[in-house]
C-alpha cells in the first residue's frame, strides 16, 4: 500500500493504514520534536498528542504533502509542549543520565571512543544552545540545519511565509552562534576560537 491509498484507508477509519503512516514518519517526528523541546519524555509527549491530533484530524488532509502537514502538527504540539513546560518547570536527575542520541543501531565500529566522546560532547553543547531560542526560532533551526528541509518545505511545516522563515532562520543561527562564542568553555578544544584562549 503506497502513501496516497494508506491516507485514503486512513481517512476511512483504517487505524492499520494510520498506523502505517505513523511508522513511516515517527522516527523524523521524534527527532524534530526533541531537538525543538530538548527533553526525551516531552519529545514523546508531543509525538503522541501529534498522531492523535492527526488520526483525529486526517478527514481534514485535502492532499498537497502528508510529511509537510504531519510535521506541522507535530511541530505545533511542541510548541504546546514548551508553553506548558514554562509555566510549571522542573527538572529531572535522569535527563542528565539519559543520552537521547545514543542507540546500539547507530554505533559506528570505525569510529574511536575519543571521537564518539568529542562528537557527544559538541552535540551536547549544541543542544543547550538550541535549547536557549525562542519556540519559533528553534523549530525553523532545527528543520533547516538538522533535518535539511528547504525553506518553502519549513514554511508549508510551519505555517508562515518564507520570508519569516528566513528570518528566524537568520536570528537563530546568530542566537546560537553567539551563544555557542560565550560558550567556548564548553566546547571541545578544536572546536573554541584560537584567539579566545585565556
Amino acid at each position: 500500500m503506497d502513501e496516497a491509498q494508506a491516507i485514503h484507508a486512513a481517512q476511512k477509519g483504517d487505524l492499520a493504514a494510520f498506523n502505517r503512516l505513523v511508522m513511516a514518519y515517527q522516527g523524523m517526528a521524534y527527532n524534530i520534536a526533541y531537538r525543538i523541546v530538548g527533553d526525551m519524555d516531552m519529545a514523546a509527549d508531543a509525538c503522541q498528542e501529534a498522531f492523535l491530533s492527526a488520526f483525529k484530524g486526517i478527514g481534514g488532509f485535502r492532499g498537497g504533502s502528508f510529511k509537510g502537514w504531519m510535521l506541522r502538527i507535530v511541530t505545533n504540539a511542541c510548541y504546546d509542549q514548551l508553553r506548558y513546560k514554562s509555566r510549571r518547570p522542573a527538572s529531572s536527575l535522569e535527563e542528565v543520565a539519559e543520552d537521547p542520541d545514543y542507540s546500539p543501531k547507530l554505533v559506528n565500529g570505525h569510529e574511536h571512543p575519543e571521537e564518539f566522546a568529542l562528537r557527544q560532547e559538541l552535540s551536547n553543547v549544541i543542544q543547550l544552545g538550541i535549547n536557549t531560542l525562542p519556540a519559533d526560532q528553534r523549530a525553523a533551526l532545527v528543520l533547516s540545519d538538522v533535518q535539511d528541509f528547504s525553506y518553502q518545505e519549513i514554511a508549508d511545516i510551519t505555517g508562515v511565509s518564507l520570508g519569516t522563515v528566513k528570518s528566524r532562520l537568520s536570528r537563530a543561527r546568530t542566537r546560537l552562534r553567539d551563544y555557542l562564542l560565550s560558550q567556548q568553555e564548553l566546547l571541545p578544544t578544536q572546536y573554541r576560537l584560537i584567539g579566545s584562549r585565556e
